[in-house]
């Protein structure tokens, strides 16, 4: 019997302990809840508008506390309903936690400070149980003070039963409301309140406030860690002591960045820095492989784009120690963003955002999601590259060197043994009789170490003759020397190659060629053309292409003089509509005796 006794002691002594150690057990974001203004994260300014208003007396007798989630609306609420009731408040404008009222308060048994979840009392009956509350003065303290919680989601007839309550309450009787959606509060209940606005928790506050709970608790946390928990919580300091929460019990009390990236599903920064590096060298194998080994471990390839676009703008902002401020991070990763960003050129960064940012907006239309964003890793990989198609820049504009067999066959002669041919025998060719150049595996071998020479309105009158000095040492040399054209402008021919020049723009110019669609260029002169438009914006941005306008058009309409002017539309005054009373009182403004007639006749408006 009494080895059986025993056992059962056991298990219930162990069951006892369990179950007391679970019982004490409060989350952080009850446990380390605000119980004074100072110990308030992120809202400086406001907590400091409500001591002032508290230790001068002048209380509204309506307050409206909105903002995002998880700031601190509801804990200011308790906070200054429990301070303007207090006893014997301190000279800042706290409660001193010693009186009678604060003692209810803080053992929950105050009749004079009342809660209510408008999400679920926001019928027109719930509303007149509170107001028949209203009516009754408080016991203890000066003040009766009602919070109701969301209060957006309060009906339309609640929100009207309410409005008389709210805007002449007694003297006794201060209200506060909470919500996270000010835009859904009617415009009669903000005018009755005092609003304040609640600020989004930034990322650095809310580190701080994570490491300051790690140490309390006795758990050892990596900043880098609390930082991916920070950014996870989006602005909210609840929800990020949930997860500081949920982080504990999977680490053990040792929260690492890697186990916190592995349990929240997010994509560790080393991939993105990688990734970078691999576009710097140009490597598209090793890029697209990476990518293969994100999309196996289950991340959306929508998400990776995103996670690459903001890598790259934290890149960009990290060059500059005046933008250095907007990366929200802890310093040792700070400096690791600084040291890859001045690897990184801003052109390659710009293009490569524009990239992702492109990439993001068609993936969510694509059949084919992956190749979409292997695309965009490609061309990425090729932004370092000089003169790469589709790598994010126009290929240079460069006219090969056209007559390549005569030139080679002059070379071939040079280099012969057998005396070259006198210089008078060479005929030179016209322009006008040239044929376009054909490209022969002849040709090009014999032009491989030729120059590249650039022919724009040139002439070949000396083209194929030789000087002394070339025939002694065998090289014959190719001069060439400039032509104007001034032909006379076709208006016929100006307006398609004007559409011409509009259509070859850039993506990135969408906006101006869209305007310059509509545009008529005007013939003023022989060699001028204008554009008429009706806004000075306008002319500044064709300003800057003016240069680039005149250079496509030049050659395509033979004028080598032409050159584009700007002009500014006449704006047509705007014509006032008069009512009849206004039409009236012009009128006696012409003829005041019309004044005397109305009155005589005793005229009036229907």
């Amino acid at each position: 019997m009494l080895t059986y006794s025993k056992k059962p002691l056991f298990f219930h002594i162990f069951a006892q302990n369990y179950k007391n150690r679970m019982e004490e057990y409060i989350v952080s974001a009850r446990k380390y809840r605000p119980l004074n203004f100072d110990a308030v994260v992120g809202q400086r300014a406001l907590t400091a508008t409500l001591k002032n208003a508290i230790a001068s007396g002048k209380l509204a007798h309506a307050y409206l506390f909105c903002g995002p989630r998880g700031v601190g609306k509801t804990t200011c609420a308790r906070i200054f309903a429990k301070a303007i009731n207090c006893l014997s408040p301190k000279d800042g404008g706290d409660a001193c936690g010693q009186c009678e009222s604060c003692l209810a308060f803080d053992q929950q048994r105050s009749m004079n400070i009342h809660e209510l979840d408008a999400a679920s009392n926001n019928s027109v009956e719930d509303i007149r149980e509170l107001t028949k509350q209203v009516q009754i003065p408080p016991q203890i303290g000066k003040y009766k003070v009602f919070i109701i919680d969301e209060v957006h989601m309060l009906s339309a007839s609640a929100f009207n039963a309410f409005l008389k309550t709210l805007e002449e309450p007694p003297s006794y009787v201060i209200f506060i409301l909470a919500t996270t959606e000010k835009h859904k509060i009617l415009p009669t209940i903000l005018s009755r309140c005092q609003v304040y606005d609640f600020q989004r928790m930034t990322t650095q506050l809310t580190v701080d406030h994570l490491m300051y709970v790690a140490e309390k608790e006795g758990y050892t946390a990596e900043p880098e860690a609390l930082g991916l928990i920070a950014e996870k919580a989006d602005g909210g300091m609840r929800d990020a002591l949930s997860i500081f929460d949920q982080m504990v019990s999977f680490t053990g009390g040792n929260i690492t960045y890697e186990q916190v990236a592995k349990n929240l599903n997010v994509l560790s920064t080393e991939y993105y820095f990688q990734l970078v590096d691999y576009f710097l060298e140009g490597n598209v194998q090793s890029s697209l492989l990476l990518l293969n080994d994100v999309l196996n471990k289950g991340f959306d390839g929508g998400n990776f784009i995103n996670g690459l676009a903001t890598h790259l703008r934290n890149l960009l902002v990290s060059r500059d120690a005046v933008t250095l401020p907007l990366l929200e991070m802890s310093d040792k990763m700070r400096a690791k963003y600084q040291e890859q960003a001045q690897k990184c050129k801003p052109k390659f960064l710009y293009q490569a955002i524009k990239l992702c940012n492109d990439c993001d907006q068609a993936y969510r239309t694509s059949r084919n999601k992956r190749l979409q964003v292997e695309i965009c890793l490609i061309q990425a990989s090729q932004l370092t590259e000089e003169d790469v198609p589709g790598a994010g820049r126009r290929p240079a504009r460069i006219l090969k060197p056209i007559f390549t067999e005569q030139v080679a066959k002059s070379q071939t002669a040079a280099s012969s043994p057998v005396s070259a041919p006198k210089a008078d025998a060479t005929v030179a060719p016209q322009p006008q009789q040239v044929a376009p150049q054909i490209h022969t595996p002849a040709a090009t071998k014999a032009n491989i170490n030729q120059p590249k020479v650039i022919l724009r309105n040139v002439s070949f009158k000396h083209f194929g003759s030789k000087s002394s000095d070339d025939t002694k040492t065998g090289k014959q040399e190719v001069k060439y020397e400039e032509i104007t054209i001034n032909k006379p402008l076709d208006e016929t021919l100006l307006k398609e190659n004007w559409f011409a020049y509009v259509n070859s723009l850039p993506r990135e110019q969408m906006a101006i060629a869209q305007r310059m669609r509509m545009l008529q260029p005007v013939i003023t002169g022989p060699s001028t053309i204008e554009l008429t438009v009706n806004s000075p914006q306008i002319i500044h941005e064709l300003n800057d292409l003016k240069v680039e306008m005149e250079k496509f058009l030049r050659p395509r309409l033979q004028n080598s003089n032409l050159s584009f002017t700007f002009q500014l539309a006449e704006q047509e005054e705007i014509k006032r509509t008069y009512s009849k009373q206004e039409y009236l009182q012009e009128l006696e403004k012409l003829n005041p005796s019309l004044t005397d007639l109305i009155k005589e006749l005793k005229l009036e408006f229907d």
